[in-house]
């Protein structure tokens, strides 16, 4: 017997509602479309390296599918891989963990998306400092959870404060996100704040940590980087220490992420994973086994000629009239600000009322694009990636400053 229904087609989750892609892919995108009418575009919009993956990774990947090293993987990942990991938590990060306390996945995304998955129920919160990489928020309300921002100001170098901190933890809070060095700001947070936050965090023993450390190698002007969990070992079993090799070995499109945390936690996470994707690439694991025993010599040298450009990035942007940019001291991303330009009108007869304006009217006068800050919660700003080649950037940086210096 048919059954009388309203719907005239089949219909999707009401999750869906209000579920956007990241700013970062938007624009990302509509670069393309530019381009493929053939405009002269310049993408810096995404936040991928320009490098190429380190020779001695690509050999090693493809030795292994010579051997036919091409079968289903562990869920947790492959045992030579997990045992770099181990290697590299306790020389790098002054972190034990033991092998069943780390997991890999296809990804750092997907790390943290089966964290949340497996502990979030329908309104619990998740506090995201501002600003922040996209997907935090947006996995966070997809998974029944509630965002909750605290800002980083400029004039705190974009690092979160302790009382800050305090200011937002309900009794409805499930997890607090880290990440420094951060995308977008390239802040990296000092050893004083990190105790400071250490010490908040033991008030409140119902709150999980996500820990994102996926570009602690891209660093500068003597800046360390810091892990919560080593700093804080009363801490340590409430804390996931995430990474990855997309950043620091130029592996972005290999999908490979790795973590370290509380054993009942990596657990559900597996679960998740299971369930889902399965384990990771077989020839991955082995690319990003072979770059973290290898390639410290190809880290080094890609984060000196990201140094470059960080410092060409900031002269240029500092002669640019109404606009600031802090030093990043980590990452490769500049995030400056775009106060002075607002309420101006752009040669295209764009009036520029906020950071979207501003990304927009870029885009389409002078072909580069970057990304606006609200969508990383903090405006006005531009997150402009420079993980691009020098003459790229040289030329991207002219086009922005023709841009405004024609504002009116």
């Amino acid at each position: 017997m048919a059954v009388n229904s309203s719907q005239t087609e089949p219909g999707l989750s009401l999750r869906m509602e209000g579920f956007e892609a990241p700013a970062t892919i938007a624009m990302s995108m509509r670069a393309r479309e530019l381009a493929a009418q053939g405009k002269d575009v310049i993408s810096l919009a995404l936040g991928q390296p320009d490098f190429f993956t380190p020779r001695v990774a690509c050999d090693a990947a493809y030795e292994a599918a010579l051997e036919g090293k091409t079968k289903y993987t562990p869920i947790d990942g492959v045992l030579a891989l997990k045992q770099a990991v181990q290697k590299k938590f306790k020389l790098e990060n002054g972190l034990d963990y033991a092998l069943d306390e780390i997991m890999v996945a296809n990804g750092a995304k997907q790390i943290l998306f089966n964290a949340l998955m497996a502990t979030l129920n329908p309104g619990d919160e998740v506090i995201v400092p501002a600003p922040y990489w996209t997907s935090y928020p947006i996995m966070a309300k997809f998974l029944g959870g509630i965002p909750v921002d605290v800002m980083c100001s400029e004039e705190n170098n974009f690092s979160l404060k302790a009382a800050d901190l305090r200011k937002v933890i309900t009794d409805k809070t499930k997890w607090l996100i880290i990440n420094s060095p951060s995308n977008p700001t390239g802040a990296v947070w000092s050893k004083q704040d990190l105790l400071e936050i250490a010490e908040v965090l033991r008030d409140y023993p119902q709150i999980w940590v996500f820990a994102d450390e996926i570009y602690e190698h891209l660093i500068f002007d003597g800046a360390v980087h810091y892990s919560l969990a080593a700093l804080a070992p009363d801490l340590k079993d409430r804390i996931l220490t995430a990474n990855g090799a997309s950043k620091t070995f130029a592996m972005p499109g290999w999908r490979v992420g790795y973590v370290g945390g509380p054993k009942r936690l990596i657990k559900a996470m597996m679960k998740i994973q299971s369930n889902s994707t399965s384990g990771a690439s077989s020839i991955s694991q082995v690319a990003a086994t072979a770059a973290l025993h290898h390639c410290a010599k190809d880290v080094e040298e890609m984060r000196q000629a990201y140094d470059r450009r960080r410092i060409m990035m900031k002269e240029a942007f500092s002669n640019m009239p109404g606009v600031t940019c802090a030093v990043p001291q980590g990452a490769f991303y500049v995030y400056p600000g775009i106060k002075g330009c607002l309420g101006k009108i752009s040669a295209g007869g764009r009036k520029i009322e906020n950071d979207q304006d501003f990304a927009e009217a870029l885009l389409e006068e002078h072909y580069v694009a970057v990304v606006p800050g609200h969508a990383f919660g903090l405006s006005p700003y531009l997150r402009i990636s420079y993980a691009a080649d020098d003459v790229v950037l040289e030329e991207a940086c002219k086009r922005i400053a023709k841009f405004v210096e024609s504002l009116q």
